[in-house]
């Protein structure tokens, strides 16, 4: 691949991280503010930032290490707050098939901002498919590895009180989907999500109904293939 291709690649892909840049430099420098009342390093918040990366589960992870930590139970809470990327991977096999060693990283890489993003793009003809899901993936987490940083470094010198700062993860989610609506002609997918999700808060609580939503999600979405593919 030709330097060209990979700017090319580059250049088309940013424009589609711009709503997570905004929202992960914010959430970000709330993890690393709350990862310096911790007493934790710039360096550590940076290798969480870099290696673990999943979002709410990093916020989680402080707790855990600063109360001793238990890898089983650790593991357990993981699979709680994050079961919803088994859904997530399993939605993006066909995107990722066939993309040798990027996949890997891709993998690593898709938080549900990520996965919003690549699961509704259209690649434009010329531009290279694997290249292309990479740069996105990859923008979006270097916004969240500088914003922990910086949010570290801040809350060295500055004290903050962080409470209601997460809500910045929702706002992204909620001009993402607003995004989605008025770029796509069909929106089947976006009422089979949103009504999946109200009908399971209904049932489930606001504690349990993530999981059965997903479930319901994937059912749903096998049920109404060919229309789905239809309007698409």
């Amino acid at each position: 691949m030709t330097l060209n291709k990979h700017k090319e690649a580059l250049k088309v892909a940013f424009p589609y991280t711009i709503p997570v840049l905004t929202g992960y430099l914010m959430l970000g420098a709330a993890f690393g503010i709350l990862m310096k009342s911790k007493n934790y390093s710039l360096i550590w918040t940076l290798m969480s930032s870099i290696f673990i990366y999943a979002g709410s589960m990093q916020f989680v992870s402080v707790g855990l290490v600063a109360s001793g930590f238990n890898p089983i139970s650790a593991a357990i809470m993981t699979l709680l707050v994050n079961a919803r990327h088994i859904f997530y991977g399993i939605a993006m096999l066909p995107k990722f098939k066939g993309l040798g060693r990027k996949k890997w990283y891709l993998i690593h890489g898709l938080s549900d901002e990520t996965f919003s993003i690549l699961s509704s793009v259209k690649i434009p003809s010329h531009i290279d498919r694997a290249w292309f899901l990479f740069y996105i993936t990859l923008l979006n987490q270097i916004y969240w590895v500088i914003g922990s940083g910086l949010g570290n470094l801040v809350g060295s010198i500055v004290s903050f009180d962080i409470k209601g700062i997460d809500f910045v993860l929702t706002a992204l989610f909620v001009v993402i989907f607003i995004e989605q609506l008025l770029t796509k002609k069909s929106h089947l997918l976006e009422i089979i999500g949103a009504g999946s999700a109200i009908a399971c808060r209904l049932i489930f609580g606001p504690d349990n109904f993530l999981i059965p939503t997903m479930i319901l999600i994937l059912i749903l979405v096998i049920i109404l293939k060919k229309p789905l593919e239809r309007r698409t």
